[in-house]
């Protein structure tokens, strides 16, 4: 499960390699560089994690849409607009 933004104690120490101006403008900014990194790896890991259940699914997808596009929607003379 992705971080929930509660403090947690199960963490890990890592090393990360970034960008030397990019740090030192960050730490001149006063941006806390775990959390900044942490937030952007949440939205790495969700993005990643997106494409990969597409992925998974694209055949579904696919004939879902294709039963659509031949039958049209299931409930469609109920839909109101």
């Amino acid at each position: 499960m992705l971080h929930s933004g509660a403090k947690e104690t199960n963490r890990r120490a890592t090393n990360v390699t970034l960008p030397a101006d990019l740090v030192a403008e960050a730490k001149a900014l006063d941006v806390n560089l775990s959390q900044a990194c942490e937030a952007g790896l949440v939205l790495y890991v969700t993005r990643a994690r997106r494409a990969r259940w597409l992925e998974e699914n694209q055949e579904a997808i696919d004939a879902y849409n294709e039963r659509v596009e031949q039958d049209g929607l299931i409930l469609e003379d109920y839909r109101r607009f």
